[in-house]
């Protein structure tokens, strides 16, 4: 009930009575004022007028469930949220929960993660306070190969999202990171358990730096937060439903076309990587190219000096003049 007073009080204009809350719910006035007493001592500010009721002023930077559900406004995309002050890994836990039987769609956030996780096993440093750490899970009827597809329609949901809500244009470096100004704000870890023929399930994991402050000297160079690029403090549960209205959109038109073909056009309008010179770093063989741009399986095409256009799917790009490759 915390949830649905909350999207009612912000879907109000004005106030909204007691009598109408005690209604809508079929509780006792008593139970809509404990919720409400509830709500402020967490850090909303509602104001109660005799015989007006109530009126959300504020609302505090939180990321717990009756938050996000308060903003969500989408059909499965967290349609079950779990949230955890701290957590090894919500990557982790989204994997452990899908093995329980966890519904697709199941949205997994932590304030804080001990263990969080980049690609290749790098580590991603995930102090509270400060920014999203949050998984979800999925259940598709796709083939094995098709899932690394779901990193790129990740990519393009929490690019769209950034902008939406901040107004702030966010970039894709292929294939799973989101720049600002040419600095990392976002990075995105997809994980699938499968059988030969089949996916159980798969977790994609988002990492996103919103009001960080700073970041250790070997970061700063290339990592940036949504804060220090605008000088802005943003709440972060608006962000993560925005987050999850785009994916759910982007997902259902990747498994109605089975590839990435329906947003090929917008992927590729934000790729920072396109027309620009690349390295392409690949198990023991290196070489550049212009990127042209992704395809409708998300590979990313190169066109190299000898005319050829080359499709990489695995190994990791560096684009000039980002991260180090200057």
């Amino acid at each position: 009930m915390k949830a649905e007073i909350l999207s009612i009080l912000r879907e109000t204009e004005g106030y909204i009575s007691g009598q109408q809350l005690c209604k809508q719910f079929q509780v006792s006035r008593t139970a809509v004022w404990k919720v409400i007493e509830q709500l402020k001592e967490e850090g909303y500010q509602i104001e109660a007028v005799r015989n007006r009721g109530y009126r959300l002023e504020s609302a505090p930077d939180v990321m717990w469930r009756a938050e996000i559900e308060s903003l969500l406004t989408t059909k499965w995309a967290g349609c079950d949220v779990l949230y955890f002050p701290e957590t090894d890994s919500t990557n982790t836990r989204a994997k452990h929960f899908g093995d329980e039987g966890a519904s697709h769609g199941t949205l997994v956030v932590a304030e804080k993660q001990t263990g969080g996780k980049g690609r290749r096993g790098r580590r991603w440093e995930s102090p509270a306070g400060s920014s999203v750490y949050m998984s979800i899970l999925l259940r598709p009827e796709i083939q094995p190969n098709q899932a690394p597809m779901l990193t790129l329609v990740m990519a393009q949901s929490v690019a769209e999202a950034v902008c939406t809500v901040t107004g702030q244009r966010a970039w894709i470096k292929w294939p799973n990171d989101i720049v600002v100004n040419g600095k990392k704000v976002c990075g995105i870890l997809t994980e699938m358990s499968t059988e030969i023929q089949w996916i159980n399930h798969v977790v994609i994991g988002v990492g996103i730096n919103v009001n960080t402050e700073s970041f250790p000297e070997e970061l700063a160079k290339t990592a940036t937060s949504l804060y220090l690029e605008n000088g802005k403090r943003w709440r972060r549960a608006p962000l993560i439903a925005e987050v999850m209205k785009q994916f759910e959109r982007y997902y259902d038109l990747f498994i109605q076309t089975g590839d990435l073909s329906g947003i090929l056009n917008e992927y590729n309008a934000l790729l920072v990587n396109q027309g620009r010179e690349v390295r392409v770093l690949e198990p023991g063989h290196e070489y550049n190219g212009h990127a042209v741009g992704i395809n409708e399986t998300g590979e990313l095409l190169i066109h190299t000096a000898d005319g050829r256009i080359r499709k990489v799917y695995a190994g990791e790009v560096s684009v000039r003049g980002i991260y180090g490759y200057v």
